[in-house]
């Protein structure tokens, strides 16, 4: 078996400390062995990239200015911006001094931001400077913030270069708290330690190898677990190079894979949906015959790949992805939702690596992942090595509850022991929320969702409980669901509804279209206070009332939420 980790031993007992390397450890190493080798790159709106080794000087820079600035080791230090070089730096800047970086979300709120602050105890706060002046008048007691943006005060690239030593820090301290939502409603804190990256790093290219060569190209939200570790710290480990794309728009993506010849492509279903759409499509508007000829030699390419293990699509169709500036890609990556078999097997097909993985923010984020070699369409991955993935409460059919337990598995929830032990099974290990089985390769499947969570096309994650919160101040409402349902069968995204019972006094002499156009006008209202992406799309409205149980549940699984009482 590949064992990537393996390559740790040789500096054991002197740049690393312990079992697995800090983020600073291993940041040094890779300096050490490709120092020229591109870090961080941006295209927009001019190029504009450092090498490792340049990279290292700015990080020890900024490490040494926070403790000017009177950060220590724990304490909480805020990241709120774009993907950027600058981003990063600052991310490995704050743990480099053995602080605690709390990334955020930049698409929320101003005053989500300034809830997530407070929440997190954060002392300081790098952030782009539309966000800090609403944050500084809303008197949140920080010691100052660094700006990621160039030209302005504090910018992080101009920083005073003070002559503060700090102290470095090790496997077992807290890396980074990542919230899970945007407000304090339901947001839990996932602590998340040095070992806990790392280790799923490594132990997740045993089913993937990655290269020094390779080139990343961050799009995703970087604040996210999955691209933080799939993209960032993937590509720092092995010394690739990390390009940083800010713009979901397909013309400036497609120039940016040009330019910057990208290899590694991960995103989410609805990305690689509209991708292999436009790229099908434009063909079938060009000739409906030769779309035919496509299909046919891309099932050919297919076969080939499954059962003789090589790859002829890349040079059948290159003239093809060269039009979609796919050429350089080696492997596409999804996860953050469910995809859809079909777009799995069509990207496999073209000719380009196309695998899947699966985790969650609580295990770094992943506990399984497709190998290119043997890859199983309908299966979310196999289970990454040293980590037990295990199912529990079996049906008849083998599928239950998923449980996980290994070194990414999160140390718990800040300040929340509550959530933290309810997180875990007595013997340790973390309840993932889905419900699925593994084959006899140690593949796993899933089946469903044990919890309430929503997770759209875009790998967001939605709880209906807080949308639910929305309509506390209708007194027209008597009881409110919000839950997904599948929007597309075909990609197998999942869109928002919700179903309302109105109260009897409200009804009386009202018409049903008239019902209905009320609780429309409700829900556009609810949508304008919330973030794009958690906008309800569909309503019911129910004639009886929501059957619940004695614990307030609908069909042993969905909150149910009595908004008169």
């Amino acid at each position: 078996m590949y064992s990537p980790w393996k390559k740790l031993d040789k500096y054991k007992g002197d740049k690393i400390a312990g079992e697995w390397p800090t983020i600073p450890e291993m940041f040094d190493i890779t300096t050490d062995e490709f120092p020229n080798n591109r870090a961080f790159t941006i295209f927009n709106p001019n190029e504009f990239t450092l090498t490792y080794k340049e990279s290292n000087v700015i990080i020890n820079k900024i490490s040494r200015y926070l403790s000017f600035k009177g950060i220590k080791k724990g304490d909480n230090v805020a990241l709120a911006g774009k993907n950027s070089p600058e981003w990063a730096l600052a991310y490995l800047g704050i743990v480099n001094m053995g602080a605690v970086v709390v990334p955020i979300d930049y698409a929320l709120s101003n005053n989500e931001i300034v809830e997530l602050i407070k929440l997190s105890d954060s002392k300081l706060m790098f952030s782009e400077v539309d966000k800090y002046q609403f944050i500084k008048d809303n008197s949140v007691d920080l010691l100052g913030y660094i700006s990621l943006n160039s030209g302005s005060e504090n910018y992080i690239l101009d920083l005073d270069d003070v002559d503060n030593s700090f102290e470095k820090p090790v496997e077992s301290d807290i890396a980074a708290i990542l919230y899970t939502s945007g407000t304090t409603g339901v947001s839990k804190g996932v602590m998340l330690t040095h070992k806990n990256f790392s280790s799923d790093v490594f132990l997740a290219q045993s089913n993937l190898k990655i290269y020094s060569t390779d080139v990343f190209y961050a799009l995703l939200p970087i604040h996210h677990s999955y691209t933080m570790t799939s993209v960032f710290f993937e590509a720092i480990y092995v010394g690739a190079e990390v390009i940083f794309g800010k713009q979901l728009v397909f013309a400036k993506i497609l120039e940016d894979f040009n330019k910057g010849k990208v290899t590694m492509f991960l995103g989410v279903p609805m990305l690689f949906n509209k991708i292999l759409n436009g790229l099908l499509n434009g063909v079938k508007k060009k000739s409906i015959v030769l779309y035919g000829v496509i299909r046919f030699l891309m099932s050919i390419s297919g076969f080939i790949k499954k059962s003789f293990k090589v790859n002829p699509g890349k040079k059948m169709f290159n003239f093809l992805l060269k039009k979609a500036s796919l050429q350089n890609i080696r492997i596409c990556i999804s996860g953050g939702g469910p995809l859809a078999p079909s777009t799995f097997k069509h990207f496999n097909q073209l000719g380009i690596d196309f695998v899947q993985g699966y985790g969650l923010t609580e295990a770094a984020p992943m506990l399984a992942l497709n190998p290119k070699e043997h890859y199983k369409v309908d299966s979310v991955g196999k289970i990454i090595s040293n980590v037990d993935v295990k199912i529990i409460n079996k049906d008849a059919e083998g599928i239950g509850d998923i449980v996980a337990k290994g070194p990414n598995i999160m140390l718990g929830y800040y300040k929340n022991e509550e959530a933290t032990k309810n997180a875990f099974t007595s013997d340790g290990y973390l309840k993932t929320g889905d419900v699925g089985y593994l084959d006899s390769d140690n593949y796993l499947y899933l089946t469903g969702r044990k919890s309430s969570l929503i997770v759209t096309e875009g790998g967001k994650n939605v709880y209906p409980e807080e949308l639910e919160d929305a309509f506390q101040l209708y007194n027209e409402i008597e009881q409110v669901l919000v839950k997904g349902y599948l929007k597309d069968s075909r990609y197998l995204s999942e869109g928002i509804e919700v179903i309302f019972y109105p109260t009897t006094e409200f009804c009386e002499g009202k018409t049903e279209d008239e019902i209905k156009s009320f609780f429309s006008s409700i829900v556009k209202d609810v949508n304008k206070t919330l973030t794009s992406y958690k906008h309800i799309d569909r309503l019911y409205i129910a004639k009886e009332a929501l059957p619940m149980t004695t614990t307030k549940k609908l069909e042993g699984m969905l909150l149910i939420r009595n908004l008169k009482t």
